[in-house]
């Protein structure tokens, strides 16, 4: 099977309500796909959420990005998997989510050219998973809503969006905590919202009134380990990377430094697939755990995921894969069952992506 052509095009769905952490605000997903054919008229698909503050990536840069490196890919074998990943991150620095996109794609292919599911090709044997769902941020009373109402279809986990204003987000996790039935569990999100000394002050808070998060993500700014690490020695609640880690490296500072409890992998923001499993497999040695987390994807990019979540179920053992959830409606259809917190990889080949709408 040779790679013989690649195009791209956007995935659009509105959201079911406005996303909104510290950092923007989202009300329509819009996505790039990946589009990758051989000379046997196999397709392979792949999707990156451009994400400006976080990767610096828009639809045209990630555009410009694969059409870079259409040259370095096209031509090539699918079994030349190993090459084609290398040209990848070698012929092109930065640009994670173009090349996240344009690897899924890859892996699509080279499952289906193997007859095998992705997960299994990878590894994998999982394939049942449960999600949280993203309370965006909000005022109280509008979060204790959405909360209550994500309780009652079905979610045990909600991931809290807080990080504009310190007194008023432990204001916020106490009044929601107080309102849900106790077996619910909370992970906090602030999106570098804070300082260590804000942070430190309001978990110990919330601490104080019996309140321990599954986590809290990413209290600070990306380049602010000591700061991370303060907070680490300072409470109880366990601290999770995100916009810290992108690389292996970023990843073996921190955990070097015993900076955080976990770590989040996001294709979109270490390049794909490839280095997803790379990224798991280095804290398997530290024997920290993982979360697999998503910038807001579509249905493709989370099948993706949940592939590599299959792979590496020992390590990656929380996740964060509402993306598709969060649509109100589905642009894609496969065979991968999307329902609210339940999620169910499907034995088909590849990705389990048949087209988009």
């Amino acid at each position: 099977m040779k790679i013989v052509d690649i195009k791209t095009t956007l995935l659009t769905a509105p959201l079911k309500t406005p996303f909104i952490t510290s950092l923007r605000r989202v009300d329509t997903l819009e996505d790039l796909v990946v589009i990758m054919t051989c000379d046997d008229g196999t397709v392979g698909y792949g999707e990156g959420a451009p994400t400006p503050v976080i990767t610096g990536e828009t639809i045209d840069t990630m555009k410009a990005a694969i059409d870079y490196l259409k040259p370095f890919i096209i031509g090539k074998e699918i079994s030349e998997l190993d090459t084609i990943l290398k040209n990848i991150h070698t012929k092109l620095l930065h640009n994670t989510t173009a090349k996240s996109a344009l690897e899924i794609a890859l892996y699509d292919l080279r499952a289906k050219a193997g007859n095998l599911p992705l997960y299994r090709l990878l590894g994998g044997s999982k394939r049942t998973f449960k999600t949280d769902i993203t309370i965006s941020m909000d005022e109280t009373q509008k979060m204790i809503s959405d909360a209550l109402h994500a309780v009652s279809i079905g979610y045990d986990t909600l991931k809290i969006k807080i990080g504009d204003d310190p007194i008023k987000d432990s204001e916020r996790i106490i009044a929601i905590y107080e309102a849900l039935p106790k077996n619910i569990r909370l992970r906090l999100d602030a999106n570098q919202g804070w300082e260590a000394d804000e942070a430190i002050t309001l978990l110990q808070k919330i601490e104080s009134y019996g309140i321990i998060a599954e986590f809290i993500e990413q209290p600070l700014r990306a380049d602010d380990i000591d700061g991370l690490k303060q907070i680490k020695d300072a409470v109880k609640t366990p601290l999770l990377a995100d916009e810290s880690v992108f690389s292996l490296n970023d990843a073996k500072r921190l955990l070097e430094h015993d900076a955080v409890d976990y770590i989040n992998i996001k294709l979109d923001k270490c390049g794909g697939i490839s280095k997803a499993l790379e990224l798991a497999d280095l804290c398997k040695k530290y024997g920290v755990k993982c979360m697999l987390g998503c910038m807001l994807e579509g249905p493709i990019a989370i099948a993706g995921a949940l592939h590599v979540a299959s792979a590496k179920a020992d390590t990656i053992t929380m996740i964060d894969l509402d993306g598709a959830a969060l649509l109100a409606h589905n642009p894609v259809s496969g065979t991968i069952l999307f329902d609210e917190s339940n999620l169910l990889l499907s034995d088909e080949i590849g990705l389990g992506i048949d087209a988009i709408s």
